[in-house]
């Protein structure tokens, strides 16, 4: 059995044969690389530009898109973790800070500051639970809530761990009367509000592609494909092993997911980054394991000017009544609620179900008891597996969210199995990624035999290099680049996506002639050309939800299905059977994982 075969993934997709892809084509060329990395979320890129920084071949595929899984269903925060603190996780929470503080310096065009706002009911509440919740890692009886003292203490010490490099205020406590002031919309039982900084990102699918696009310029050959040490595709899926080992490692056998074909790679070292699958991999590879327990999280994104407005431009993160950490996220025009921690079942879509739908509504309204939310307000949903170590009987809000990497030498896999050491990583979150890409690369640099070159610690991520460092800044930059047929929003729309690799995008939109689309004033031919060229494009449900975030913010119609496949069609080389079948598949996906119904322009 693949490991395509083993578990879920989009749905059916649709058959056909496009234009040859390059990504695919350099693999096939040279199908060996010093190290393969298996899954391209946002830990399995940040090792791939790792080590393309320090001059290793490398290569990555994924069975989808690129931050298609756990990685594009996060709550798009850059968080230190605070609660982690009450699992004693405090290696964790300093490196979280320690990180969050660094990507708000080298991505700051995709992460920002984010003011965050705990109601608080009590004062000593938890006082008496808290430290056996610490020793025993479960709820001890009914939840009860986390008081003042508790808070506060828990933010002192998280502003301690972020005196070192710090770029953030240190948290404040309101009174009653002084929090219902700033947030009057509050619940008017609360007795305090605290308020402190961490960091979102809008768009991490974007900041992913950065991540791996610097990897692809640091092994660029002058050669082409064939001479490149950083070699990636997506739509490429490990499928099993491939024929005997030999002395060039373990061989494994790639699928193109858009085409159907096969072909042989091998590789020294592997490494799996798979995310709640890597059990799933490693049995693909012919050494199963038991490393996972994933939990499912879900969100709902509402259109809710009134909710909008109550947040006034915070985060409220607060301790639901049955003690899970929950959150009211604003982000633009939109509304951002969450999330949910429930044992995931590996056999089934991860999607937000009636009853999370109703947990979010009910949570809403503990916080904001005055304010209303319908089902028609909901504009998406998205659900993903939390790549958890196993837990057993361990509470799902318990699990630690550090990671660490599982080592397998060739003797211990089966027969067969090849010659090459695969490192497996459990855990993970995002605000560490850099992080924890560091560790894996330095692993994988001890199994070569070579040394660390160059640290990413203080190297900007893609569009994150130069870009503007106040919003003074950021009008001169939208202002100098307004040019023939695009005004200020165009050009702010393009800093936004792309920070300032726009200069890129702009360059290639004035080498011809150009024009926005009619459905959006977000996109324009040229633009999706552009995309289809350099981003690896493999299906029109791409550009809508990681490319940009049409779908997130509700704004995906039949008219912008048809308008962005006919252009896509040119450059991917769609015929008419297989337009027609990316925009069936696009409504398939946004219907089946996101709660969104489009009105087919089909005929």
């Amino acid at each position: 059995m693949g490991i395509k075969d083993s578990f879920s993934h989009s749905g059916a997709t649709p058959a056909h044969s496009p234009v040859p892809r390059a990504s695919v084509q350099g693999l096939r060329d040279r199908p060996h690389a010093k190290v393969l990395i298996i899954g391209g979320g946002i830990n399995g890129v940040g090792t791939f530009r790792d080590l393309a920084l320090q001059g290793v071949d490398v290569a990555l595929v994924e069975r989808g898109d690129y931050c298609q899984g756990a990685s594009g269903a996060s709550s798009h925060m850059i968080h230190g973790g605070i609660r982690y603190l009450e699992n004693g996780e405090f290696r964790l929470v300093r490196e979280s800070v320690v990180e969050r503080n660094r990507l708000l310096r080298i991505a700051p065009h995709y992460v920002k500051p984010l003011q965050t706002t705990i109601p608080i009911f009590s004062t000593f509440s938890g006082v008496l639970s808290a430290p056996l919740r610490f020793l025993t890692h479960k709820q001890q009886g009914k939840p009860k809530e986390r008081g003042a003292f508790l808070i506060k203490l828990g933010l002192s010490m998280y502003d301690s761990f972020s005196r070192d490099g710090g770029a953030v205020p240190r948290h404040q406590f309101r009174g009653r009367k002084r929090a219902l002031a700033e947030l009057p919309q509050l619940h008017p039982g609360i007795k305090y509000a605290a308020t402190y900084f961490d960091a979102s990102v809008h768009n991490p699918e974007r900041l992913t592609l950065d991540v791996l696009q610097d990897g692809e310029k640091a092994g660029k050959g002058n050669g082409g494909p064939k001479s490149s040490t950083a070699r990636a595709s997506n739509y490429l899926a490990l499928h099993s092993l491939g024929g005997p080992a030999t002395q060039s490692g373990t061989t494994v056998q790639l699928r193109d997911e858009l085409t159907g074909e096969f072909f042989d790679f091998t590789a020294d070292v592997i490494v799996n980054t798979t995310g709640a699958w890597v059990d799933l991999t490693n049995e693909a590879m012919g050494a199963a394991s038991a490393f996972m327990g994933g939990t499912k999280g879900s969100h709902i994104v509402l259109d809710h000017p009134v909710l909008l407005e109550a947040c006034k431009g915070r985060e409220i993160f607060f301790e639901h009544t049955d003690g899970r950490i929950v959150l009211i996220y604003p982000m633009g025009d939109r509304v951002l609620v969450g999330t949910t921690d429930i044992n995931a079942d590996m056999t089934k879509d991860a999607v937000c179900t009636d009853e999370e739908i109703d947990y979010f509504f009910n949570l809403i309204g503990h916080i904001f008891p005055d304010i209303s939310v319908q089902r028609d307000q909901i504009v998406y949903t998205f659900s993903g597996v939390r790549p958890l170590p196993r837990h057993d009987a361990a509470q799902p809000g318990f699990v630690s969210r550090d990671y660490s990497i599982e080592r397998r030498t060739p003797d211990a896999a089966a027969p067969g199995a090849g010659t090459a050491v695969v490192l497996s990583l459990v855990g993970g979150k995002w605000t560490t990624f850099r992080a924890l890409a560091e560790h894996m690369a330095n692993d994988v640099l001890a199994e070569l035999g070579m040394e660390r070159k160059v640290s990413t610690a203080k190297l900007a991520i893609g569009g994150g290099a130069g870009f503007p460092e106040d919003e003074a800044g950021i009008q001169k930059w939208i202002k100098a680049h307004m040019g023939t047929g695009r005004d200020a929003d165009r050009s702010a729309v393009l800093l936004t996506r792309y920070g300032t690799r726009a200069d890129d995008v702009i360059r290639y939109l004035d080498a011809g002639p150009d024009r926005l689309l009619r459905s959006t004033r977000e996109l324009s031919v040229r633009e999706l050309e552009f995309m289809a060229r350099n981003e690896q494009i493999g299906h029109l449900i791409d550009v809508l939800v990681r490319r940009t975030s049409l779908a997130f913010r509700g704004l995906v119609t039949g008219e912008l299905l048809v308008e962005v496949a006919d252009v896509l069609s040119g450059p991917l080389g769609w015929d008419a059977a297989s337009r027609a079948a990316e925009i069936t598949y696009a409504e398939e996906v946004l219907q089946r994982f996101h709660g969104v119904t489009v009105d087919s322009l089909v005929s």
